[in-house]
Parts: C-alpha cells; structure tokens; sequence
C-alpha cells in the first residue's frame, strides 16, 4: 500500500508542476497576442490620421490590396515550389 501512496503523491505533484508551467505560459503569451490583435486591429481602422472620407477610405483599401496581393504571392510560391 506504501508504493501506491507514493506513486499518487507523485503523480500529484507532476500534475501540480504541470499546472504551474501552464500557467506561467499563458501569462507569457497573453500579452504578446494582445498586443498583435491591437496592431493587427490599428493596420485596417485608419483612424486618426485624417478627417478626409477620401483618404480614410483609400488607406482601407489599399490596406486590404495589400494583404489580398500578399496572400496570393504565398499561395502561387506554394503551388509552385512546394506542391
């Protein structure tokens, strides 16, 4: 009976450590994805740079340009290197 309170003494105590490192990492990552939604958020809001719709909206599209020109040179590199 010795060796079975062990082994559950144990086995609390590695899931105890695991727990902790757990925690510990998602206190580490948390800030960095909040910070990486809020810059990602700020690249397609235009905010605050102008009171000129012209511009604000201009901005948004060739923000979005951007991203969609972006996506399809990855998806043409993929099919043609790595397919």
């Amino acid at each position: 009976m010795n060796g079975r309170d062990n082994r559950s003494e144990d086995d609390r105590r590695r899931q105890d450590e695991a727990e902790s490192a757990l925690r510990r990492v998602h206190q580490d990552s948390a800030p960095i994805l909040d910070s990486a939604m809020r810059r990602g958020a700020d690249f397609f809001a235009a905010r605050g740079e102008s009171t000129d719709p012209a511009e604000i909206w201009g901005k948004r599209v060739g923000r979005i340009l951007s991203v969609a020109v972006g996506l399809g040179c990855l998806i043409y590199l993929y099919l043609t290197y790595l397919r």
